[in-house]
């Protein structure tokens, strides 16, 4: 077996008094693709910097195969006294490095070479960045959030190239779709320690949660009380994925749902509105124009109609307008040509990409309550303070926390949590993703499923998009856009733009393959579901509730503070219970979503979205 390229053994690392890393170790070996993964402010990209020679660690110990060349892509571009984008790019080449490469990689990203580091857009400088780790062609490829910033078009182009690039990479996102596609190799960083497993992304949520599995069975067995908030948030995440299948099967049903308000209707569409009115229409837009100066048009003749529950995602390359038409889809910005009708009493709440400022010195409880009192109210109801925290993953003690001690995905969560509080029916999101990790991304979906009014939201991640909308709103150049029902994946697969490299089919074979998939899957229809499986599609719902009271009350009780100490036998029976119930919902709810999708592709005759 090969020497490894690069070797980090037992590192060692404090930020004051916390000990950000303790005995994390790091092994590349030529032409790997390692992913490097964890909660936001677990030390990931500070590992990075000790792997890239740029920090000394406290302890432990760092080799670099001799000769080995080593490049990395920081979160932050460093552009230092470049006064050009390519006197930064050029400052990166070594001897051997043919600076044709460079310059290729530049116009491929859409740049000259001779802007202004200074007045760079943040996509603008990632790409920069991207230029010049890729023109060196390293042994080793180090890359922290390469997609942070980037369009759809952007991204695609970049997991073709990383497809291509024949060194080792280490790689640090939280695009699922990116790693799903790069990743040969996962390493877990938590809690100060890393663990390995060496396959892709698609096997590590599954096996994470199996590994906290059996860390919670052997927390059990310990003489000692558990620390019932540290348990939750560690133990949460599995819980909420095994609901989230539900999910999927009510995403399914609101999917076919927009399909139906997107066929033509002709002039029956606007007596269909006029019916659903009083608070279900809340957007409708006929024939919308919009330009400025002398530039093309950014919305050209775009109309649609949007329902209370939608999710409609807005997606297209970095210019094509997608702020332009959604404020004018929100009332912000009025049309040049065209009309806007919005629904009745329509609140709506905005989280902007940029965030909206926090004051540091805040603390979190304050943030949260606007400094009055230790209540929250939401949705109508008040909520003690703590117990709000809890929903978006704080603990109790992070109350007094002052703001500017957060880390960036915490402070992400704290905005999510502060939008979500505010009474709504219009969610408006504009690039939700950016700085949140896997796990707060699981949250923020399990949120906005249970959202009772209608979001829209500007994303550039995929997986994100597949999991919430119900339709989305593609540019399609020339300032036209097209809506189609589903996320981004059942786009492509109705034909939509090849944002992604061959994703799409030719133009010409497009219609041909969408009037041909409704014969094909014809014949399913036939057949129907048994007695037994329709009595499980009754029934299940009601053994679903049952289970989930029951697991409320048995959460409730282990809560009590003293439970462990003055009855542990009880402690282990509760426990056991737990586990016995929560097993018993996971596997009813994967049953009632099997048997829902199967259901709902007999009475369709194709299969769900």
């Amino acid at each position: 077996m090969a020497p490894p390229l690069l070797l980090l053994q037992d590192i060692h690392l404090r930020l004051g008094t916390q000990a950000l890393l303790a005995g994390a170790s790091l092994s590349v070996g030529a032409g790997e693709r390692v992913a490097l993964v964890g909660r936001n402010g677990s030390g990931k990209s500070t590992l990075l910097r000790i792997a890239a020679g740029a920090l000394a660690p406290d302890a432990g110990t760092r080799f670099l195969q001799p000769g080995a060349t080593l490049r990395t892509l920081p979160q932050e571009p460093d552009f230092g006294t470049a006064k050009t984008v390519w006197e930064h790019v050029a400052a990166g080449l070594g001897p051997g490095d043919d600076p044709h490469r460079a310059r290729l990689l530049l116009e491929q990203l859409g740049l000259t070479g001779e802007e202004a580091p200074a007045r760079l857009s943040g996509g603008e400088a990632r790409r920069a960045a991207l230029a010049r780790a890729l023109a060196a062609s390293p042994d080793i490829l180090l890359l922290d959030e390469p997609t942070n910033h980037l369009d759809l078009p952007a991204i695609a182009w970049l997991e073709a190239e990383l497809s291509r690039f024949r060194g080792a990479l280490v790689l640090i996102s939280h695009d699922r779709r990116f790693l799903e596609t790069l990743s040969g190799a996962m390493v877990w960083l938590d809690r100060g320690t890393t663990r390995r497993l060496d396959k892709g992304f698609s096997e590590f949520e599954a096996w994470r949660d199996r590994v906290l599995e059996e860390e919670e069975r052997e927390a059990h067995k310990l003489d000692r009380q558990i620390v019932r908030e540290e348990h939750w948030m560690r133990y949460g995440v599995t819980a909420r994925r095994k609901r989230n299948m539900r999910r999927v099967g009510e995403l399914a049903a609101l999917r076919e749902r927009r399909r139906e308000a997107l066929k033509p209707t002709g002039t029956a569409k606007l007596a269909a509105s006029e019916q659903q009115g009083g608070g279900t229409l809340v957007i409708q837009a006929e024939e919308l124009r919009k330009s400025f100066a002398d530039q093309p048009p950014m919305v050209r003749d775009f109309s649609t109609r949007i329902l209370r529950g939608d999710r409609v995602g807005l997606i297209g390359p970095n210019g094509a307008g997608k702020t332009t038409l959604l404020k004018m889809l929100t009332g912000e910005l009025p049309p040049d040509a065209g009309t806007i009708r919005l629904g009745t009493g329509l609140s709506m709440v905005r989280l902007d990409q940029g965030r909206e400022s926090l004051d540091p010195d805040t603390t979190l409880q304050a943030a949260l309550t606007g400094g009055r009192g230790d209540q929250v109210e939401v949705g109508g109801q008040k909520r003690h303070v703590i117990g709000y925290m809890k929903d978006f993953l704080f603990l109790p003690e992070q109350a007094r926390t002052p703001v500017g001690m957060l880390s960036g995905g915490e402070r992400g969560r704290l905005m999510l949590a502060r939008a979500l509080a505010r009474p709504s029916n219009l969610l408006v999101l504009d690039e939700p993703t950016n700085d949140l990790d896997l796990e707060t991304l699981d949250l923020l979906e399990e949120l906005l499923a249970d959202y009772a009014g209608t979001v829209l939201v500007v994303s550039h991640d995929r997986d994100f998009l597949d999991r919430v909308c119900t339709s989305v709103v593609v540019a399609m150049g020339e300032g036209r856009w097209q809506e189609y029902a589903g996320g981004f994946s059942d786009m492509l697969a109705q034909g939509g733009p090849g944002i992604l490299a061959g994703a799409a089919a030719p133009a010409e074979t497009k219609p041909k393959a969408r009037e041909a998939a409704p014969r094909a899957a014809a014949e399913p229809a036939k057949r129907k579901l048994s007695f037994k499986q329709l009595h499980a599609l009754e029934t299940l719902p009601g053994q679903i509730a049952t289970l989930e009271k029951e697991i409320a009350t048995l959460r409730q009780a282990l809560t009590a503070p003293d439970l462990y100490s003055r009855d542990k036998a009880r402690f282990d029976r509760f426990t056991a219970a737990l586990t016995e119930k929560e097993t018993a919902l996971a596997k009813a709810e994967e049953e009632w979503l099997e048997l829902e999708m199967l259901r709902e592709e007999l009475e369709t005759g194709a299969p769900p979205p």
